[in-house]
């Protein structure tokens, strides 16, 4: 949630709710995304705004409700007093309740076949969990809006950041007041971010049987991010006797998440891309320095470091967008040479690389990539190409839209 400091300042996405819910009743509304990024703030403003009567009600709870709960909470709503503009049932953390999308399709599918104008907006933490119940039941009567990480123009929107700031201390909104106070910011990362979310939306709902494997993977996939690693080469780091199958899964999970991800190589291949060896990625700078031990200054003169933060900050933006769904994300290696990072939209696809100071053949990698795949678009951010800051600022979008 955000900081009481800014209680007016709105992400983008709440115009989307807000149009959606002034509509007649169609769907289930959807808010979805990583803990911490501001889904349940967003929520209470456009409904607060929108004149509605409105049910709030959370499933993020020491102990896990079960699907008469759903049906409690529902019924309460109908019976709300309702005025001219309806109403609206919220339920918060509808992933932590088992077998909830069976429940809520029953009791929707019910509403409609009465004729009642009861809308319903469900949030979830746990991105990958609520995908699949949603595609299990409720095919056709949901639309999704999904809330990634804050980029730095929201950062800067909200709590005045400059662009290093932002570069090393990540899009937490919650931890932003935090940051003159480094190693208290660290710790609320640590504790209440990473921890959180490991334990509550990834070991607590979904089979894991390797659980301090997966923590190590995702401390490995911090340290090495923006790096190209096997899965061999991850279970020798790790001194584990699991397997790659195994690995892959829990990165898929981590991913699910909104904390970690394995990048695929760019093949022209789906089937090709899924074998390839995975290239780290962090969703948020902060899982990178939280636990480092640099502050802001330290980090910015080690500049091997800095080098590795400002390219995970610009794979994290571009991995965000590929999470809302507005591109797809590979990287492309063959040899020595290397692209940092290929950007799939519709038929546009877009070869970029970031100047780090550690890719010497970074423009003959960009040329072989142009000759084998024949990209609309390549970019350089950083060095003699586009401004870091101007990079960051945009969307995605704004970068590799067909050209006119």
């Amino acid at each position: 949630m955000l900081s009481q400091s800014t209680p007016l300042y709105q992400r983008p996405q709440a115009n989307v709710l807000q149009a959606r819910l002034a509509e007649p009743r169609r769907f289930i509304q959807v808010v979805a995304g990583p803990r911490q990024v501001g889904k349940s703030t967003l929520v209470q403003q456009v409904t607060q705004a929108s004149g509605l009567a409105v049910r709030y009600a959370s499933a993020d709870e020491p102990t896990l409700r079960g699907t008469e709960w759903i049906a409690q909470q529902w019924e309460a709503a109908r019976l709300m007093p309702v005025g001219g503009d309806g109403a609206v049932l919220v339920l918060d953390e509808i992933q932590k309740i088992p077998a909830w999308s069976e429940t809520v399709k029953r009791l929707w599918d019910e509403d409609t076949r009465a004729g009642r104008g009861l809308k319903v907006v469900l949030l979830g933490s746990a991105p990958l969990l609520i995908a699949r119940g949603l595609t299990e039941s409720l095919a056709g009567r949901f639309e999704t809006i999904t809330l990634s990480h804050w980029s730095w123009a929201e950062m800067r929107a909200a709590f005045g950041w400059s662009l290093d700031e932002y570069v090393f201390y990540g899009g937490y909104p919650g931890a932003a007041p935090l940051i003159a106070e480094p190693a208290r910011w660290a710790r609320y990362v640590l504790d209440s971010l990473i921890e959180t979310s490991i334990s509550r939306d990834v070991l607590l709902l979904t089979r894991v049987d390797k659980p301090a494997l997966l923590r190590r993977l995702f401390d490995l996939a911090c340290r090495y991010s923006g790096q190209i690693l096997s899965y061999t080469k991850m279970l020798g780091q790790l001194q584990d006797a699991g397997n790659t199958t195994t690995l892959a899964h829990y990165l898929d999970l981590l991913a699910g998440a909104g904390m970690v991800c394995g990048l695929p190589k760019y093949a022209g291949d789906v089937a090709r891309s899924r074998a390839s060896s995975p290239k780290l990625q962090v969703l948020n700078t902060a899982l990178m320095t939280a636990n480092g031990g640099l502050t802001l200054a330290g980090a910015r003169a080690d500049r091997e470091f800095w080098g590795r933060l400002v390219e995970s900050a610009v794979g994290a933006h571009l991995a965000n967008a590929a999470m809302r769904g507005e591109c797809t994300l590979h990287y492309w290696r063959e040899g020595t040479r290397e692209v940092d990072f290929i950007v799939q939209a519709g038929r546009q696809l877009t070869a970029i690389e970031v100047k780090s100071g550690r890719a010497p053949l970074a423009h003959a990698g960009t040329a072989a990539f142009v000759q084998a795949f024949e990209p609309q678009r390549t970019l350089l951010v950083g060095g003699d190409g586009i401004a870091l800051e101007d990079f960051l600022a945009h969307d995605v979008a704004h970068w590799v839209k067909a050209a006119p």
